[in-house]
């Protein structure tokens, strides 16, 4: 018989709440940890009295009773699970673990039974409901009736409100039931009623949450705060924890007490209460007890007369009361040396302290998130400045919080602190656009495949690779770098103001500048077209590149994907595709990068083959392509050297031996043939380089 039982997912009954959590059973006793609070309730062995299994709603339940009278419910046990508890409740704990199972009758006559802190409502030897007295809050008389009230809890969707008793009256003489039925239930109800002196008070407390100034009475089994405005009374038993941090200043104190369920004003709730107190500030408190009182109550953990700084008297008289350890920072220390971290959570400034076991924010509003609820923590840039980060956790719950301006400073410390505590750390922030010192962050990202960035990654590699080929085929082709030195010249001669319409030279320089200025809007560009054409179109007969590991798993697994999910539009797809990948097994992943190694084998071999044999026919072409260019290009250069050199002849002739003749000197045929020359030599001259006019002008 194994020493423990543990059983997940199993819901205590609080209250008409359903709280879900995880229950151990060991030699020691009984254990139930909330999930939601962290709340831990231990039963010991030696006081477990009664243990009831018993069908239920949400399957089988457990009903432990304890010597003292409490009552714990825990549901959600399967029936296969009775023969295993009730060995072990044996065996351990020397209980017989009873069935009794409710009356569904639906009777509303009955008897009442107390036992202990529980009441029960029977018909016969089977109960139909039972009432923990602890949940009561308020119990009125009437004639013939008994009204019970009860403490509300927030997390029940439905929360019972009253219950009526109607009790016959009896022929017994001075004895009223009615008054016997309250007085049975007032002397186990969690009824607060303030009588009595106080064990001590503290005047005008600064309190954060809920605000003002209050004067706290502290009495034997609830706390009451007294305010100009508001009163409220806290029962010891809804403290859930205490916790004393030191203010950054280091001249303050923070004591903060975790409740559940919270106190309530109107339709605020407050989770915790603050109070604020300088350290400067002492005390003398005497408790208003004798000192065998003192002692048999506390066990030394207080004395009858006490003095010292009023946030350690305050402090100690709660944890002596509420018999709960107090919480303080642990190890950590930030960039300034304080145990805490100033910032922001939902626009209002304050203080986070990283705790052993947790983090705490004060104070407004207040934020406890325990290690263990959480799912990750986030670091990430600042959306306004590059000076702060932002630290986001998110809880198992998926619920987020987000502290934003934090001095990147503590960005070390912080950092260092959450992996000290093996905290999930996954970096959502703006890695491009992040200061060197941030680069770290980039090494928390999980890693998570995402097909879309594959396939873009491939296509980018593609693309590439295209490009320098093409470039490699393109050879010698070069863009001309710009020499602003030659267009400078060009410039200067085209505005030369220097031109005499009399002098032969200015004659001469001004039939030199036309060709040079027509050859200049004529640029030679057409050769350097001509390779680009060559780029565009690849070679159909080049070896396509291998595909990836995944890739190849995809094409092959595309359909099945289909199949299973009909109706999946291509990005879902994708999204879908990446989740299997990642899931896969590392073996079945071998698989599939052993063949797109061999993929990648056949395609280096062909590739050689190709650059080897197909790569040099097709350079071949294009060679021989080049050289009828050119042979063209020559022809037409070889016509365009004959025209210039008579033009250039005839026209220095004409101005020299020749005088000025009017039109009607001029024959008709002949003005027409000049002019039919003198068109087709301007449109020579005009297509010429510069340099072909120049070799032909120093040949005449």
């Amino acid at each position: 018989m194994a020493d423990t039982l543990e059983f997940n997912e199993i819901y205590q009954e609080v209250k008409g709440s359903m709280n879900d959590g995880r229950l151990r059973l060991s030699r020691q006793g009984v254990i139930f940890k909330n999930s939601k609070t962290g709340k831990v309730d231990n039963i010991q062995a030696s006081e477990l009295a009664e243990g009831i299994w018993r069908r239920v709603a949400l399957g089988h339940g457990l009903k432990l009773l304890t010597k003292n009278g409490h009552v714990y419910k825990y549901d959600g046990f399967r029936e296969s699970e009775f023969d295993k508890l009730s060995e072990f409740f044996k065996s351990h704990y020397r209980l017989e673990l009873a069935e009794k199972d409710l009356c569904v009758k639906g009777w509303n006559w009955g008897t009442v039974k107390f036992g202990g802190q529980l009441l029960s409502f029977d018909i016969g030897e089977q109960p139909v409901f039972e009432i923990p007295l602890s949940n009561v809050s308020q119990c009125t008389t009437g004639k013939n009736e008994v009204t019970l009230e009860f403490h509300q809890n927030d997390d029940a969707e439905v929360s019972l409100m009253e219950v009526r008793f109607y009790v016959p009256p009896t022929q017994e003489d001075g004895v009223d039931p009615v008054e016997a039925f309250a007085q049975n239930v007032l002397s186990k109800a969690d009824v607060i009623q303030a009588t009595g002196d106080a064990i001590c008070i503290f005047r005008e407390l600064q309190c954060l949450t809920p605000r003002g100034r209050y004067d706290i009475r502290i009495y034997p089994t609830f706390l009451h705060l007294h305010g100009k405005t508001f009163d409220y009374k806290i029962p010891y038993t809804t403290v859930l924890r205490l916790f004393l941090l030191p203010h950054k200043d280091q001249r303050q104190m923070f004591f903060v007490i975790s409740l559940d369920p919270p106190i309530k004003q109107g339709q605020t709730r407050y989770h915790f209460l603050i109070l604020l107190f300088s350290k400067d500030e002492d005390i003398s408190l005497t408790l208003n007890m004798n000192e065998d009182e003192v002692e048999k109550r506390f066990e030394g953990r207080l004395t009858k007369n006490m003095s010292g700084s009023l946030y350690e008297m305050v402090s100690r008289v709660m944890k002596a009361l509420v018999n709960r350890k107090i919480t303080v920072p642990g190890n950590f220390q930030g960039h300034s040396g304080a145990q805490c971290i100033t910032c922001s959570y939902k626009a209002s400034s304050g203080l986070l302290y990283p705790l052993e076991r947790g983090f705490i924010y004060v104070h407004k509003p207040p934020v406890h998130i325990r290690f263990d609820e959480i799912s990750f923590v986030n670091f990430a840039r600042g959306t306004t400045t590059t000076r702060s980060f932002d630290f986001e956790i998110e809880t198992k719950q998926g619920t987020q919080y987000t502290f934003s301006s934090i001095e990147r400073e503590e960005y070390g410390k912080l950092f260092d602190f959450v992996n000290a505590k093996k905290l999930n750390i996954k970096n959502r922030g703006h890695k491009e656009s992040m200061p060197q010192s941030y680069d770290e962050y980039a090494d928390s990202d999980e890693d998570q495949h995402d097909a879309y960035l594959e396939r873009m990654k491939e296509e980018g590699k593609i693309r590439e690779e295209n490009a320098d080929d093409s470039s490699d085929e393109s050879g010698e082709e070069t863009d001309e770098s710009f020499n602003p030195g030659e267009e400078e010249d060009d410039v200067a001669e085209e505005f030369d103001s220097e031109v005499s319409a009399s002098s032969d030279g200015g004659s001469d320089r001004e039939e030199k500048r036309k060709p040079a200025k027509k050859a200049k809007i004529v640029k030679e560009r057409k050769p350097r077209k001509k390779p680009s054409e060559s780029k565009k179109g690849k070679d159909p007969n080049a070896p396509k590149r291998p595909m990836s590991a995944y890739m190849l798993w995809l094409n092959a697994s595309r359909e099945k994907i289909k199949s299973d999910h009909p109706g999946i539009s291509i990005t879902d797809l994708s999204k879908k595709a990446g989740e299997l990948w990642k899931g896969m097994s590392k073996e079945k992943k071998e698989e599939w990068d052993r063949k797109a190694e061999d993929a990648k084998r056949d395609y280096e071999k062909a590739m050689k083959e190709y650059s080897e044999g197909g790569k040099s026919e097709g350079s071949k072409k294009e060679k021989s392509k080049k050289k009828q260019q050119q042979q063209q290009q020559g022809k037409g250069k070889a016509e365009r050297k004959a025209a210039p050199s008579k033009a250039l002849a005839k026209s220095p002739a004409k101005q020299l031996g020749e005088s000025f003749k009017s039109k009607e000197f001029v024959s008709s045929e002949e003005s027409s043939g000049d002019n039919r020359k003198e068109d087709s030599e301007e449109e020579e001259i005009a297509s010429t380089p510069p340099s072909l006019e120049d070799s032909a002008s120093g040949s005449d």
